[in-house]
């Protein structure tokens, strides 16, 4: 009980930091909106249509992780875990729909380019971008690890800072060269920028919903650690996906030789222990069958005991 209530309470910190993130976002947006019409700097602008996207990112990484915390219910057997997921898959959809938008108007500035870039504003609105962004960065830093959603809103703040700072460098060559050229150069950066951060979390989150397997979960691995526990003749019908963050599944048919039902439990228990303890899957499903499967049953198609195996199973026979 107390890995649940800690895991509660470090949810609820991480859901305040992300309400506190989500003010300051778009307190800043507004601004540098504002400013980025007021200097005619679209860099400002395209990296306030940036910082408004992950305002709507922290958003979502809330709803998601109020969301995850609700109870199941006879509808949602395994609760909203999958809420996050649909969020981060939203949130980095709509990101590249903004990313296309901020470079098509920067290319179009490229051929026309604006007369009036106040370069001294880009400069001090973007600094404070880089304070906002890296102070939200930092918050979020120790949450980011264990949840697709909330490393979704940090990466986000991460790439904003390095925008910001694009924006600075852009401004600083505004005013000293005069030229023009600068800002939506610096904006088709800002839009690569957020393609780039964009496109791993939409690879991530549509492998979750395709039920695939979590990344860097090495399938032949699960399968030997299963073989290897003691009692275990054979495993087929592995399955591995992911729920939510953090949460995941699998369920295994397991042959077991002749006996009693009480060992074959045992067998089983030790199953699910050997997941949790090395692949930290925590919701596992295992059904035990005893060897000598019907070879006409497609859905029991036994592979042949390998050599190893072979001697040990006479071995446990006589």
């Amino acid at each position: 009980m107390s890995h649940s209530h800690g895991h509660s309470h470090a949810h609820h910190l991480a859901g305040r930091r992300l309400a506190l993130s989500l003010g300051l976002t778009l307190l800043f947006v507004i601004a540098e909106l504002g400013s980025g019409l007021w200097s005619h700097s679209l860099s400002l602008v395209s990296d306030a249509g940036h910082n408004l996207a992950d305002a709507l990112a922290l958003l979502l990484s809330w709803y998601g992780l109020r969301a995850a915390s609700w109870p199941s219910s006879a509808h949602r057997t395994f609760g909203y875990h999958r809420v996050g997921i649909l969020a981060a898959l939203i949130n980095s959809a709509s990101l590249v729909v903004i990313a296309g938008l901020i470079l098509w108007q920067a290319v179009e500035r490229l051929f026309h380019p604006q007369t009036l870039v106040r370069g001294q504003v880009m400069i001090g609105v973007a600094l404070t971008g880089i304070l906002v962004n890296g102070l939200i960065a930092t918050w979020l830093h120790h949450s980011a690890k264990d949840d697709l959603n909330i490393r979704s809103a940090y990466l986000h703040m991460l790439g904003d800072a390095l925008a910001a700072f694009g924006v600075v460098v852009a401004g600083v060559i505004v005013v000293l060269t005069g030229s023009p050229l600068a800002d939506p150069i610096c904006s088709i950066l800002i839009g690569l920028l957020i393609l780039a951060s964009s496109w791993s979390i939409l690879r991530e989150s549509t492998n979750v919903l395709l039920e695939g397997v979590p990344q860097g979960m090495d399938m032949a691995k699960v399968e030997r650690a299963i073989s290897h526990v003691p009692g275990v003749m054979d495993v087929h019908d592995l399955h591995v996906w992911t729920l939510g963050s953090g949460v995941i599944a699998c369920s295994c048919h397991v042959v077991v030789a002749e006996q009693s039902i009480r060992e074959g439990q045992q067998v089983l228990r030790a199953v699910v222990e050997e997941l949790e303890h090395h692949f930290h899957i925590t919701h596992t499903t295992v059904q035990i069958e005893v060897e000598g499967c019907d070879p006409k049953d497609m859905y029991c198609t036994l592979r042949p005991l390998r050599a190893g195996e072979a001697r040990d199973h006479a071995h446990h026979h006589h």
